[in-house]
């Protein structure tokens, strides 16, 4: 009769867990629509398109915007999945259930933090129910666990073209200094959990396993703990480390630095930290991928005359080019090598100046009169212009 017990509850927990997991999978938005592409849609083109998008709701833009912040954790989520070929391949054919657990996907934990594979309902059953019968199970515990850190770093379009090193400061457990690490002298085995880590309370029907109150799930009890970490041996402490930032990182880059996470209690090894980068936007330049893209306003005359300008560059050189007589708004010039380095690589990408010829404001009374004489011995200049009359008169003759 246990038996059945037993399993109805299991029937009906599951049950529970798909209901969840269904509602809210049907939540989320489609990763392609996210980002306005087609689901078709190449790698290049996914890359484009969250880069616009990605532009268009950045918290820097939007400064204390909720909604454009959650939109902007949208878009990197889909991102993330698109740009990898087997999560992309597996999002096509199960959709968001493929990272969700229970669903028949692929993975074992949702990307948008819906993970049931070790938490929520089923660890509450599995604390209930685990122990009946005299089975056993080991659990991490993980208050005294080494913790893995985040740590969110933003730097300029200069500090990633020429690569950078930083000092950052993070707030972390450290192992005590005073006992090592150790948590104090004469250790011995835990005599509220007998060494376990873990204690069994009967509370009614159920028997429900938690951490030891007592020597914090490590199985061992100290009879001199230290004065200065009360016996755990980590206390909290503001370290500074230095990142070593490769030339060429773009938004999303993520950093990995073994070990500087938190310790665990008493000589457990400590955690890693993770530093996310995000490029700023700049005033001058915008960037895709390797290349760079931005307008110059050239004077009326160079566009007419032709002339050399100085085009900036992001590594503060600047380079001369040469204008073309004749030329027009829109016109584009492409400076091979002065885009963005590759990460860690020696070829560069290029940039390309979109030009924007200035028509003058505020002339002098010379101006204005050279202006006339100009129209009215440059028509032959005008050849568009000309061709565009003619156009029109030919339209309205027709009428």
């Amino acid at each position: 009769m246990f038996n059945r017990l037993v399993y109805r509850v299991k029937v009906c927990y599951k049950n529970i867990h798909l209901n969840v997991l269904s509602e809210r999978i049907e939540m989320k938005k489609d990763y392609y629509e996210l980002l306005g592409v087609q689901k078709g849609a190449s790698a290049d083109e996914i890359k484009r398109a969250f880069r616009v998008k990605a532009k268009e709701c950045h918290p820097d833009h939007h400064p204390g915007d909720k909604a454009a912040e959650q939109r902007f954790k949208e878009i990197n989520e889909a991102y993330d999945v698109l740009k990898d070929p087997q999560k992309k391949a597996a999002y096509d054919q199960y959709g968001h259930a493929a990272f969700t657990s229970g669903m028949g996907g692929a993975g074992g934990a949702g990307f948008g933090g819906f993970d049931f594979s070790g938490t929520g309902f089923e660890s509450i059953f599995e604390e209930m129910f685990s122990n009946f019968g005299g089975a056993s199970r080991s659990r991490r515990n993980t208050q005294s666990a080494p913790v893995d850190m985040r740590y969110d770093l933003a730097i300029s379009l200069e500090e990633a073209y020429a690569g950078l090193k930083k000092k950052i400061k993070v707030e972390s457990y450290v192992p005590c200094e005073k006992c090592g690490g150790k948590g104090g002298k004469d250790t011995q085995t835990c005599g509220t959990c007998g060494g376990q880590g873990r204690v069994r309370q009967r509370q009614g029907f159920f028997v429900v396993e938690t951490e030891c109150p007592v020597c914090h799930g490590t199985g061992k009890s100290i009879k001199d703990p230290c004065s200065a970490c009360q016996g755990v041996g980590r206390v909290r402490k503001t370290k500074e480390l230095e990142v070593n930032i490769p030339k060429g990182v773009d938004s999303g880059v993520r950093m990995r630095l073994s070990g500087e996470g938190s310790v665990g209690m008493r000589g457990q090894k400590a955690g890693d930290l993770y530093v996310f980068l995000t490029v700023k936007k700049h005033a001058v330049f915008e960037r895709e991928g390797d290349n760079l893209y931005c307008e110059m306003p050239i004077p009326m005359t160079i566009a007419a005359l032709g002339g050399k300008v100085i085009v900036p560059t992001v590594d503060g050189h600047g380079a001369e080019v040469e204008i073309k007589a004749g030329t027009q708004t829109g016109a584009q010039i492409k400076i091979k090598g002065k885009g963005m380095p590759r990460l860690r690589s020696d070829v560069y990408g290029d940039l390309f100046v979109t030009l924007v010829v200035e028509t003058p404001k505020n002339l002098t009374a010379r101006q204005k009169e050279l202006l006339k004489e100009f129209e009215a011995e440059g028509k032959n200049a005008q050849s568009a212009y000309t061709d565009f009359l003619n156009k029109v008169k030919d339209w309205w003759d027709a009428l």
